[in-house]
């Protein structure tokens, strides 16, 4: 049992040369201008590439408001953030550059927050599903549900009439 323990650990090491798929996920300060962002992002990039990383898939940049406060400093003061612009991007790379990536994403002074994980090939965002609607034929009828307070109808007039029909056609 600790043989095979031993065996799965030297495999383990000596599959590090191997390349590995990795995500990066990314909060770039809301301060950065925004045509300044794309130059951030071609930098990450530009370090994957040069690790000996390949570009896999990639997740545009786009300002969000963060569900807290992340802390950063800027110009050598402490700020705190309620927005940022969040990116990813897939790759596939050796484990040693992984590291290396994490660690230069730490020091990026743009990049208040990163995470570098290994992840699958495969395209694993969540699909949404639509609704299924019902089908109703014309011969049905819909019940109405019973009405539990009475609503007094006022006056409309054919003005008025005629606007909200439109205003239903027309979408």
């Amino acid at each position: 049992m600790v043989e095979t323990a031993v065996l799965e650990m030297e495999n383990d090491l000596g599959a590090e040369s191997t390349s590995r798929v990795y995500e990066i996920g990314y909060h770039v300060t809301p301060t950065t201008k925004e045509e300044e962002v794309e130059k951030i992002v071609s930098e990450i990039r530009a370090m994957i590439e040069q690790a000996g990383g390949k570009l896999l898939a990639e997740g545009a940049p786009s300002l969000m408001k963060l569900a807290y406060l992340i802390s950063g400093k800027e110009n050598g003061k402490r700020a705190d953030y309620d927005r940022g612009y969040f990116g990813w991007i897939k790759f596939e790379a050796p484990s040693e550059a992984a590291a290396m990536l994490e660690t230069a994403l730490k020091n990026h002074a743009a990049i208040m927050r990163s995470i570098v994980f290994r992840t699958v090939r495969e395209e694993t965002r969540a699909r949404f599903k639509t609704a299924t609607l019902r089908e109703v034929k014309r011969t049905d009828t819909l019940k109405q549900a019973p009405r539990t307070t009475e609503e007094v109808a006022a006056p409309v007039s054919e003005e008025d009439l005629e606007k909200a029909i439109e205003g239903i056609t027309a979408e």
